[in-house]
């Protein structure tokens, strides 16, 4: 018996509590099926807008878990980021698109009649988001095409360069070396000139200028740069077609100018401006290690000679200064022979001369008989 009172008891309690919601439930319905808009055959309550409302949310929120689910994806070791990155906003664009459609659906507004109403209202509007627009196709094309990637370094023609972040609708981010984040219009990368760094290869060639004093050994001074080079770890390689290599590129007024040429690592690319001078430090240190002056403009006095003296020592009497102490250090070992053969190698013209073996249209031009030939 009491078992049985206690399931009536329960049952009872159940049938008030559904009275209860059907009651407030008929209180509400008023409320929903309250008609906000009826134009031309198109009808829309209250209830229809918040279910409309909710759907969309709930496509927002599966949209964003996707995108983060894919992210973490592309964190596996083996996968490609740039390719997750494009299907993740893909989807991502897709899923709000097919949202807002079953939206308007369930708003109760046919998608015909919407895309005459967006048709009259982007008339109007056409001018003023003409710019949104092409920053959104702008970002799509970006996506699909992959001539720019999450993770490349970019140059635009503004003189702005960094990594590549973001590709969003309206903005790309790029971040630079100075953790400065940059938001560029989509459009400027369609549009405006763009040097991708690391578009099909990580790795890329510097070039890093110095001058040295006329009257120094030029196989001494490729032995210098060739150590400052080999002591960097950016170098790519210390031998081979991607070694280090230094070629004199002009005499100028007051001294001569020579450039290091190194192949640099993936790291390296990214950070263009602290690698050149990591390159000079070590330049500088190789350069004094080998007695090597590094001149800069001025005005000579040549003194022959003052009270049996010459050069440094008659300008140190003319001075009124004391006669330096003599030099006891070791002096720096000379290249030998054979190096002083390999260091004397043109590398430019050796560089030169390869590329063109390995271009078939210049060889293919440089076979052809000549016209005196034929």
């Amino acid at each position: 018996m009491p078992h049985a009172q206690a399931s009536r008891e329960l049952h009872a309690a159940g049938e008030r509590v559904r009275d209860a919601a059907n009651d407030g439930w008929l209180g509400v319905q008023p409320f929903l099926d309250y008609e906000l808009v009826h134009v031309a055959g198109l009808e829309l309550t209250v209830g229809d807008l918040a279910s409309a409302l909710l759907l969309l949310v709930a496509f927002f929120v599966v949209a964003r878990m996707a995108g983060r689910a894919l992210a973490r994806y592309g964190q596996r070791e083996g996968v490609d980021p740039a390719s997750v990155y494009t299907v993740s906003r893909v989807a991502r664009y897709a899923l709000l698109v097919i949202g807002f459609l079953v939206a308007l659906e369930v708003a109760g507004i046919p998608v015909s009649k919407f895309a005459v109403f967006a048709s009259a209202v982007g008339v109007g509007l056409g001018f003023g988001l003409q710019a949104i627009f092409n920053n959104f196709i702008s970002g799509l094309i970006l996506l699909f095409d992959r001539s720019i990637k999450i993770g490349d370094f970019v140059e635009l023609e503004s003189g702005v360069h960094g990594v590549v972040r973001d590709i969003k609708i309206r903005a790309t981010r790029i971040s630079t070396n100075d953790n400065l984040n940059i938001l560029v219009p989509n459009s400027e990368f369609v549009s405006g000139r763009v040097v991708n760094w690391t578009l099909l290869e990580a790795s890329r060639r510097m070039r890093i200028p110095f001058g040295i004093a006329y009257g120094t050994d030029k196989e001494l001074v490729k032995k210098a740069a060739i150590e400052a080079a080999c002591e960097v770890p950016f170098t790519l390689e210390q031998e081979g077609p991607r070694g280090p290599q230094v070629w004199l590129v002009e005499f100028a007024e007051s001294r001569m100018e020579f450039e290091l040429i190194v192949w640099v690592n993936a790291d390296a690319t990214k950070r263009p401006s602290t690698v050149k001078a990591a390159y000079n430090w070590a330049l500088h240190t190789a350069l004094q290690r080998h007695g090597i002056a590094i001149p800069f403009p001025q005005r000579d006095l040549h003194l022959r000679s003052l009270f049996g003296h010459e050069d440094g020592d008659a300008i140190a009497l003319l001075q009124g200064r004391a006669l330096p102490l003599p030099d006891t250090r070791p002096p720096e070992p000379e290249p030998t022979p054979a190096e002083h053969a390999l260091l004397a190698d043109n590398d430019a013209l050796r560089d030169v001369e390869r590329e063109i073996h390995e271009d078939p249209h210049a060889a293919a031009t440089s076979d052809a008989p000549k016209p005196e030939e034929q």
